[in-house]
This record gives structure tokens, C-alpha cells and sequence, in this order.
């Protein structure tokens, strides 16, 4: 990276005792665009040598505050004094797409939504999905064949069909599966658009005709979901009311189906992802998951199965160490306010950087080693801060379907460990694109071996 004068984002308040935000503009339009999608360890690294935890840059025609490291992650995410808004900031990266989904909701709105949304969510929902989420995970896998296998596009298929049989409860044929899944991926990849604007045949004019689609989709089934109910999270959603019986208006419906979907679609792919990355690079940790799987006797998990699993666990927790599916999570200050004593004018765009902040050795020892067993019991005193690890984000906007998600993860990979082995070469050594969020540039090519007995 270049090194370039640095410079401030704006004066602090006289008197105010706060410092100003150094930083950087960059190149021209894009800024930092384009060195975040290619290495966004080296870059952040490289700035918080350069300039510290806070700084700004530029990004796609904005001025943009990068916070790294805990205690900035926590002042930011915990959000005290309600100074940073998620809505705006999520609208400049998806919001065209993925309107007034929970994630781009904010204050009392957002709770107001959460509080309906969570009855989604219970322990005995979860339960019901989890079930529907076995059999949809033997189904898909029946069908891998042996030998070299893409791992990525694979387990992209196996969690949509999973994601729209689970959330949706609707029987659909291949081509309507195809029409969907293809209308999330144009949606998920428009947010990174350089050109953020529809021209016709470009990413921006994809996403938004891809979000028609989804919306036309969602909305034709409100009515039968209204009426007889179901066991999937669309009746759920359709039926779900507060303690003072508000309920989801259809739009509401179709803004948080629409974006359940691409969260549970998306992020859990590349959780499992790179879960099949460092197994299929670390074969004792493997074999390790495996030996507890087969332990449990059976293939469909309950709640209560996955507690059983605690390699699996920690692999898991390392994985989203290592590669947290969400690379950056963005705010908008809504009003003046600081950072670890650095003035923070209002309507300024703020990143977290979590993709760095779980790799600083000044909190994780050897942070580029694939060690899941520093989140077992006998270590979990390594992690001193409660904001050195947060896949799932943090405050009142932590992920509403962590637990979902959890189960999710765990029910498919337990069935992938009792059904197959698979490997890399000993030299393997995966490459990330970064375009949108974090997934393999080869699809991770693994030789697949199905197991018997």
C-alpha cells in the first residue's frame, strides 16, 4: 500500500479534549475499495501500524472510519449512548436489495420487529427446524458422488434447498429452486457494485430486478401461510405476534423472509466452508469430529445431540475465527460522537473490522494457526475480551438466528463427518475472493470418499 500523507476527517470540537481521525483518501472514486476486496488483512494492518485503532479512508466516493480491536469493536457495536445506526449503513452496501430487513432496522423499530421476530426463534422452533434440516441434509448429500469434488458450490446448493425447504415449507421444483437461488446470488453481489447505479447488464441493474423477483416470490405465498400455518419460518413469520398482539404487516413479511434467507443461505455456507477447509487440512482434527459424531449413534441431531459435540464446536468457533462470513460490519454515527477519544463527526460511515480484530496477536496467541482448542474450556481464558471474537456481530443487533444458525451448521457437518472423509493436497493453501463476502476462489477442490459402515 502506498504511504500517503495522512490527514484528518475533521477538526475536534475546541475544548473537546478528542483528537482528530487520521487517515487517508486513497485512489480516486474508489479509495479503499479495491485493496479490501484484495487483502483486507494487509490493509488494515498496514493502517493500524500507520495511524492506530481509528482512522478513515477513502471508499467508493465516502469517507470511511475503520475501527480495529476490541475495545473499539465493543464502543461501537454495545452503542451505549445510541450514536451509530445500522440502517444507513447497511442501506449503502445492500439496502436497495435487501429492504428494511431486521439488520437494517434501528432504535425502537428494530425492537419492536426483533420482539415479533423472535418468536421465530424459541427453543421449541429451532427444535422443529432442526429436524426438518436432517432430512434436507441427507437428501442433498445422497447425491455426491466420489472423487474430486468442488466443496464450495456444492454446500451453496445443499443450504439453499435447505434454507428454502426449512424457511419456507414449500415444495419447488428444480427450476423455481434455480430461479430463487439465482435472484440471491445478483442481490448479495450488487452491494459491492462500483458502479452503484442501473445500467442495464451491471451488477446494481441485476440486484434490483433481482429483488423483484424475490419479492414477487415471497408475496404470492402470504396468504396460504396466514391460513394454515406451518412448521417453517415463513408460517412463522406469517403467524408470529407480540405479547400485545402486534403482527408482521405481508410487506414486513417479504422484507424479513427475503433477507433470512440470504443470511442463512450465505453466511452459512462459508461457516461450513472453511469448517471443510481446515478438516480437510488438519485430518486429526477430523477424525477427532468424527470419533464424537459416530458417538452420538444416530445421523439426525437434536438440541440436545449437539451439546455432545464439542469438537465440533470448537472447529466451528475457529472457523468463523479464521474467515467470519461477514467481513466488515458497517454504522452510521447519527450524531457527534468519539471512539477511543477520536471525534467522530455525525453521518460519518464506521467499520468494524472483524476480519482483522480476530487475528491480532495482541489477543490471539499464534493468530494465524488453525487451533480450535483455544476455545475449550481448559483455555477460554486466552480470550480476555468479549469483543476479540464476534461473528456474529454484537449489542442489539447481534444476529437474531445465531442459534438457528448454530444448529445449522452442526446438523449438516455431522452428517458430512459420518458420510464422508475428504482431503487436500499437502500443499493446499486456499485463496479468498473478497468481492462481496469471503469464499474461495477455486470452489476449495477436495477428493471426496464416501464412508461405509
Amino acid at each position: 500500500m502506498k504511504s500517503r500523507a495522512p490527514a484528518v476527517l475533521a477538526p475536534a470540537p475546541p475544548g473537546s479534549g478528542l483528537l482528530p481521525v487520521p487517515g487517508d483518501r486513497g485512489l480516486p472514486y474508489v479509495g479503499y475499495a479495491l485493496h479490501t476486496i484484495r487483502d483486507p488483512v494487509r490493509l488494515n494492518r498496514g493502517r493500524y501500524q500507520r495511524y492506530g485503532p481509528v482512522s478513515w479512508g477513502g471508499f467508493l466516493r465516502r469517507r470511511m472510519v475503520t475501527v480495529q480491536g476490541p475495545d473499539a469493536a465493543q464502543a461501537v457495536l454495545g452503542n451505549r449512548d445510541k450514536a451509530f445506526a445500522n440502517g444507513p449503513a447497511w442501506g449503502f452496501f445492500i439496502g436497495p436489495f435487501f429492504e428494511r430487513g431486521i439488520m437494517l432496522l434501528d432504535f425502537e423499530e428494530h425492537l419492536h420487529h426483533r420482539r415479533i421476530m423472535q418468536q421465530a426463534f424459541t427453543r421449541d422452533r429451532i427444535a422443529g427446524y432442526l429436524a426438518r434440516m436432517n432430512d434436507s441434509a441427507a437428501h442433498g448429500m445422497s447425491a455426491w458422488r466420489p472423487g474430486p469434488f468442488p466443496m464450495l458450490p456444492h454446500l451453496k446448493q445443499l443450504t439453499l434447498d435447505m434454507a428454502l425447504d426449512v424457511f419456507t415449507g414449500l415444495d419447488l421444483g428444480p427450476s423455481e429452486v434455480r430461479r430463487v437461488g439465482d435472484a440471491f446470488t445478483a442481490a448479495v453481489r450488487a452491494g459491492l457494485s462500483v458502479v452503484r447505479f442501473p445500467v442495464p447488464g451491471l451488477r446494481w441493474s441485476r440486484g434490483l430486478k433481482a429483488r423483484n423477483v424475490l419479492v414477487d416470490f415471497f408475496r404470492q405465498h402470504i396468504p396460504a401461510k396466514r391460513r394454515d400455518g406451518g412448521d417453517d419460518l415463513f408460517a412463522a413469520l406469517c403467524c408470529a405476534q407480540s405479547e400485545e398482539g402486534e403482527r408482521f404487516t405481508d410487506a414486513d413479511v417479504v422484507n424479513h423472509m427475503i433477507f433470512a434467507l440470504m443470511a442463512a443461505h450465505d453466511t452459512t455456507t462459508i461457516a461450513m466452508t472453511s469448517m471443510a477447509y481446515h478438516l480437510a487440512r488438519h485430518p486429526q482434527w477430523q477424525d477427532r469430529c468424527r470419533a464424537e459424531s459416530r458417538a452420538l449413534g444416530t445421523d439426525r441431531v437434536t438440541p440436545t445431540d449437539l451439546a455432545a459435540l464439542p469438537s465440533l464446536d470448537h472447529v466451528m468457533r475457529e472457523a468463523l475465527r479464521l474467515c467470519p462470513p461477514v467481513p466488515m460490519l458497517p454504522r452510521v454515527a447519527v450524531r457527534d460522537t468519539a471512539v477511543l477519544g477520536h471525534h467522530i463527526p455525525a453521518g460519518t460511515l464506521v467499520s468494524v473490522a472483524n476480519f482483522t480484530n480476530h487475528r491480532m496477536p495482541e489477543h490471539w496467541p499464534d493468530p494465524e494457526t488453525f487451533d480450535p482448542d483455544r476455545f475449550s474450556d481448559a483455555r477460554r481464558h486466552e480470550i480476555t475480551h468479549q469483543y476479540a471474537w464476534f461473528p456474529f456481530g454484537g449489542g442489539v443487533h447481534k444476529c437474531i438466528g445465531l442459534y438457528f444458525a448454530d444448529a445449522q451448521i452442526k446438523a449438516v457437518m455431522h452428517q458430512l463427518l459420518l458420510s464422508h472423509a475428504w482431503s487436500v493436497p499437502a500443499d493446499y493453501t486456499w485463496t479468498l475472493d473478497m468481492t462481496t463476502l469471503p469464499i474461495p476462489k477455486d470452489g476449495l477442490p477436495v477428493t471426496l470418499t464416501r464412508l461405509t459402515g
